[in-house]
């Protein structure tokens, strides 16, 4: 645990160990959408698990203070971030919420009556259909757009670093 919070920061290490229980809460919720169709998804067993790493997560978190950190520059470290780095870094993680939903809603939608009725020549299924391509498009541009300009505001902190 010392070795992964100097490598990644203490914001870096709590974003990253957040996946304990983010992945088995977000099984949880995919497979409680499925289960009145497909008997076979157990979503109380994925909740369970999921509850119980972020109870592990909070211990781990509430430990963070006591772990001796190397002075040094770090990619997401919200106290070394500049004004620009965390405006960026924050767009990032919107645009990406925003494709993770969009994924989500994909993969949990019966998409037979909305293609039947685009097949159709509908006016009002094309335009969602359209939306929704568009949405998919202005999110996954939106994210490389905010990482580049995210990653160039970090080294831009780090050449002013260097250079004090």
């Amino acid at each position: 645990m010392t070795r992964l919070v100097d490598r990644f920061g203490r914001t870096g290490f709590a974003a990253l160990t957040s996946l304990i229980w983010a992945v088995p809460m977000a099984a949880w919720a995919g497979s409680s959408d499925l289960s009145p169709i497909d008997q076979t998804a157990y979503p109380w067993i994925a909740l369970t698990i999921g509850l119980v790493m972020l109870v592990v997560w909070i211990v781990l978190l509430t430990r963070l203070r006591g772990i001796p950190v190397t002075p040094r520059e770090r990619r997401f470290d919200i106290r070394q971030m500049s004004r620009s780095e965390k405006r960026w870094t924050l767009a990032t993680i919107a645009f990406g919420t925003g494709l993770i939903a969009w994924l989500n809603g994909a993969a949990t939608v019966d998409w037979q009556p909305l293609t039947s009725a685009v097949g159709s020549g509908k006016v009002g299924p094309m335009a969602l259909a359209f939306a929704l391509a568009a949405w998919l498009v202005v999110m996954v541009a939106g994210i490389w757009f905010s990482w580049r300009k995210a990653s160039a505001a970090f080294q831009e902190r780090l050449h002013q670093t260097a250079r004090a």
